[in-house]
């Protein structure tokens, strides 16, 4: 089968597509054929292996001190059950399903891959029913991480919401969400992506390239950062009293709950992936090449089936 290899750390082109063999499911597992994935920040980061200087040395240990323990990249995917080990009960062959690859040998730059039935840190699940593959590859870790953080600032119905960084795939999902609980929603982004936001249901937006969200005399139950580029004392200057700061930087957790409640919200029509650009299996490098520039608007999807 194809899959897109890194064996090194570095820029884009370190990643070739070439021939590896295709996995067989073991007892416990499903094999999947792929349709979609997507290349997120953790791809990104994990390829050039670009961590914080307090966080490089832990997370080259974790994940390959001088070469990539992981060979092939991508953390979100969807795609068709081909077969299934003997103890699998929950899926079935012919299933269409979507989830991540978190902390496991392999990822989803592939045409194949086996995932577990049921893992510590991933998760897996039919997919919507109303949303294509590439939707669907879009969906799961900005989805997720856009939900639990809100959870985590315990939001609240009729409540002020800012999302720092609206315009990315957390923040897209993040402004979708707190909508949903009738939230008022301040989306910072850059000018030209206003309309983006917007049409996502922010009722407010700010161009962060002329002012400072912190000077706002507007105050918020919730400051959202959905990029990691802002801090807690800015945000403090903006917070009602007893008001909360929630990060992508804090630790989230995947949770098949969460995954159920988004499968729900999408199918609903609640929650829709913001596709940027799609780019084919054999255009990985142009891919990450344009994540790399750091305009990406919601989401860039890999078609690996077409």
């Amino acid at each position: 089968m194809k899959a897109a290899v890194y064996t090194s750390y570095g820029p884009p082109n370190v990643l070739q597509l070439t021939e590896v063999d295709k996995p067989q499911p073991k007892e416990n597992e499903i094999l999947i054929k792929i349709h979609a994935a997507t290349v997120t920040a953790g791809d990104v980061r994990l390829r050039a292996s670009d961590f914080p200087p307090l966080f490089w040395l832990p997370a080259r240990l974790i994940f390959g001190l001088f070469k990539p323990k992981k060979k092939i990249l991508g953390h979100e995917l969807s795609g068709t059950i081909e077969a299934i080990g003997k103890n699998v009960t929950k899926f079935k062959v012919g299933d269409k399903v979507y989830g991540t690859t978190t902390m496991l040998p392999t990822g989803s730059y592939a045409e194949y891959i086996c995932l577990p039935e049921e893992w510590k840190h991933g998760v897996l699940a039919i997919k919507p029913d109303n949303l294509g593959f590439k939707e669907a590859a879009a969906l799961p870790i900005g989805a997720m991480t856009a939900m639990y953080l809100l959870d985590k600032a315990s939001l609240n119905k009729g409540q002020k919401v800012l999302v720092y960084g609206a315009s990315g795939s957390v923040g897209s999902y993040a402004v979708q969400l707190a909508k949903q609980q009738d939230a008022m929603v301040t989306a910072v982004c850059s000018g030209p992506n206003f309309d983006m936001v917007r049409s996502l249901g922010a009722d407010n937006v700010l161009d962060y390239k002329k002012e400072d969200y912190s000077e706002s005399l507007e105050k918020f139950d919730i400051v959202f950062d959905a990029v990691g580029k802002t801090t807690k004392s800015k945000a403090k200057k903006v917070l009602k009293e007893g008001g909360t700061f929630v990060t992508i930087k804090m630790l989230t957790k995947e949770k098949n709950e969460n995954l159920g409640r988004i499968k729900q919200l999408a199918e609903a029509g609640k929650l829709k992936p913001f596709i940027d650009r799609t780019f084919g299996l054999n255009e990985i490098v142009a891919a990450h090449e344009y994540v790399d520039l750091g305009r990406k608007r919601g989401n860039v999807v890999i078609e690996i089936v077409q």
